[in-house]
């Protein structure tokens, strides 16, 4: 049977990663929905509703893959897609806070696998050629499935409430798990068997190897200020940056990661492009500190940020050899992610209301400068380790 097409192949995983961000914000976009469909509940333990995901991915990143490479990327994509649709339909029936915690959790589960497995395969099914195009574009899915969300979801709600809007996602997901069924080739990764090294253990282990280790630091450093920056910004602008600004910077960081970071990443391995990624950013905190906070300088911000986001997924298959790590890079990629999402913007925060001005500026050349150190250093010796593993088979 003849391999579909690398575009068909991609797009297909895209709407699998399109559907886990959906997980996030078909109630993030709708909070206010939620809290009068759950009245009397404080605000406080519905926006845990909303993290428990990134609560999941932070605890079980690395767990998931071992999973991954345990049973194969394909069935674990397969798996966390129905239980996704699964979890979504129950929560369309509005059942009750505490049921819906629980559901939350198994779709946290679901989450996590989708993201680990989903970049695991891009790398296993597309040629060399192809794949920086490829991770670059599955590097968008989280923003583009918000914007898509705060598009949709008023109209939804409208018409049918926070349910018809929760059981949409449901179908999506489900819609998603057919397409990879069907359209997604098996096998396309080899099963490892069972580990004998304690889970606390295979995280020393996983953090001292620097292909692993490189990406999910690099992806620490880069998400403890992007969704920070845009969360803090009235605080950050003084008031007065304008409505539009935080769709705006983040649609600008997809367009450039598309654009200009495809086109360099065709010409250039993904660690440079990484480490020049925060360079700029590093410069940029500068500007800031001189200039502000202002609609320009976040824009350009964003933008450069863009070179990380666009080789942040496509570093890993380059400095790991083999499925299975690049499935445990995704896995600790993951789990860096959700510790930068959670504690980004308190920390940010807390800086800002200690030194308003120099606090924000530090915050970022420490994260962004950090960025740089660790692609540098760390990523130098994962690419010295895979050229002495290609030396050694040749």
């Amino acid at each position: 049977m003849r391999s579909p097409h690398p575009l068909l192949l991609t797009l297909t995983l895209y709407l699998a990663g399109l559907g886990a961000a959906g997980q996030f914000s078909k109630l993030a976009v709708s909070f206010v929905t939620l809290t009068e469909v759950y009245a009397g509940h404080g605000e406080t333990i519905l926006g845990l509703a909303v993290s428990l995901i990134s609560l999941v991915g932070l605890i079980l990143g690395l767990v998931a893959g071992i999973v991954v490479t345990r049973i194969g990327a394909r069935r674990a994509l397969l798996a966390a897609l129905a239980l996704g649709a699964a979890m979504s339909l129950w929560q369309a029936m509005l059942p009750s806070l505490p049921v819906l915690m629980v559901s939350r959790v198994l779709e946290g589960a679901s989450h996590l696998l989708i993201v680990v497995a989903a970049p695991t395969l891009i790398a296993e099914t597309t040629p060399d050629r192809y794949r920086p195009a490829a991770l670059t574009l599955w590097s968008t899915f989280f923003g583009v499935a918000f914007a898509l969300t705060a598009v949709i979801a008023p109209g939804v709600i409208a018409n049918g409430g926070l349910a018809l809007l929760i059981g949409a996602h449901g179908v999506w997901m489900a819609v998603a798990c057919l397409a990879v069924l069907f359209v997604l080739p098996r096998p396309v990764m080899t099963q490892s068997p069972p580990s004998e090294i304690s889970l606390l253990r295979r995280h020393i282990v996983a953090y001292a190897t620097p292909g692993i280790a490189t990406p999910a630091l690099a992806w620490l450093c880069y998400t403890l200020t992007f969704v920070s920056v845009l969360t803090a910004l009235p605080l950050l602008t003084s008031g007065t940056a304008p409505t539009w600004l935080a769709a705006i910077a983040p649609l600008v960081s997809i367009g450039v990661a598309l654009t200009v970071g495809v086109a360099v990443l065709s010409r250039h391995p993904a660690r440079p492009v990484v480490t020049l990624g925060f360079a700029l950013c590093v410069a940029m905190a500068v500007v800031v500190l001189v200039a502000g906070f202002t609609a320009v300088t976040v824009i350009l911000l964003f933008a450069s940020m863009a070179f990380v986001q666009s080789s942040g997924f496509a570093i890993v298959p380059q400095i790991n050899a083999d499925a299975a790590s690049r499935a445990l890079a995704n896995g600790a990629l993951a789990q860096m992610g959700n510790l930068g999402n959670l504690t980004g913007t308190p920390l940010l925060i807390a800086v800002y209301q200690g030194a308003p001005v120099l606090g924000p500026f530090l915050f970022l050349v420490i994260a962004y400068g950090s960025g740089v150190a660790i692609t540098w250093v760390l990523g130098r010796r994962a690419v010295a380790a895979m050229d002495t593993r290609h030396a050694s088979m040749n």
